[in-house]
């Protein structure tokens, strides 16, 4: 299933779009040779925004296929379907 909602794909677009900088930024403190310390600390960030843009697709999917009414997942499979996932995503 597609992200249908062009407010749903910006949205999600901007966050990685963020993320991307913030992965950009960590290799400029690598090149610069920045303390071990403050680049694991910008990596941990860049993970959290990694997950929490995971999780908001999964949120959107969630939504869209319980209401889309051409879905030809249950709302019990949807949420099968993401508790698998969600497994795997921690």
């Amino acid at each position: 299933m597609k992200l249908k909602s062009p407010e749903d794909r910006s949205r999600i677009n901007k966050r990685l779009r963020r993320i991307e900088g913030q992965v950009r930024g960590v290799q400029r403190m690598i090149d610069e040779g920045r303390d071990c310390r403050d680049i694991i600390q910008q990596l941990a960030a860049v993970r959290s925004a990694v997950q929490q843009a995971g999780l908001e697709v999964m949120r959107i999917y969630a939504h869209q296929c319980i209401s889309d009414s051409e879905s030809a997942m249950t709302p019990e499979e949807v949420v099968d379907y993401l508790v698998g996932v969600l497994g795997k995503w921690s």
